[in-house]
């Protein structure tokens, strides 16, 4: 028998946990499997004759997580590690850019949303510009589809979370991911029903 450790990547709660430990323990040869979330790394041990560290770490690929390991690492020496550093970095840097994107679009969004509330509770005052292009009736459409407009930007730099979560609801292990697109996505889905529903009060109006 042989154990190996393998650092798991893409894990967010205990579902993802219990889903990896299932879909390695299918594989034949393998004795046990203990996953941790906190750590992001996986034991295994298994019948070295059965099988092998890169077809564990393919059963991993295919429930939609990465894995590496720490084994085939030390062989190759340094570089592979700076490769591993290189590869945090860049994830740290690609969530610092997604969350400066989306306060951009969110803090206009924001304003536009709730500047009537920020009037009458905070005494804030509203533009004039503003009121003139969103306020009343006859600004419904432009008021509801200038924040459709500034949604679309948060939606795409943030796009993981929709590609990672439908990806494990298809999977039948649904995790944080999932909650989060499918949350999101009715959100979206009703405003824009709201967009045409408010279109279609307006031209019934005018008739």
């Amino acid at each position: 028998m042989k154990k190996v450790k393998f650092d798991v990547s893409g894990m967010t709660c205990s579902s993802c946990v219990m889903h990896v430990e299932n879909e390695v323990k299918k594989l034949q040869g393998v004795k046990a499997v203990n996953v941790n979330l906190l750590s992001n790394n996986m034991i295994v041990e298994y019948d070295e004759t059965l099988l092998d560290n890169e077809k564990i770490i393919k059963k991993v690929e295919e429930a939609g997580y990465g894995a590496s390991c720490n084994e085939d690492r030390k062989e190759k020496g340094n570089l592979k590690k700076e490769n591993n550093i290189d590869k945090v970095e860049q994830n740290i840097k690609g969530m610092k850019f997604r969350v400066i994107i989306s306060f951009i679009f969110l803090v206009p969004l924001m304003y536009i949303s709730m500047h009537h509330m920020l009037y009458e509770y905070l005494h804030i005052p509203v533009p004039s510009f503003i009121s003139n292009i969103f306020d009343g009736t006859k600004n419904s459409i432009t008021f509801a589809f200038t924040q459709f407009i500034l949604l679309l930007p948060i939606i795409y730099v943030n796009r993981n979370y929709f590609i990672t979560g439908f990806k494990r609801l298809f999977k039948s292990s649904p995790n944080m991911d999932s909650l989060v697109a499918l949350g999101s996505s009715a959100a979206v889905i009703y405003g824009i029903f709201s967009i045409f529903m408010i279109g279609s009060g307006l031209r019934n109006r005018r008739l």
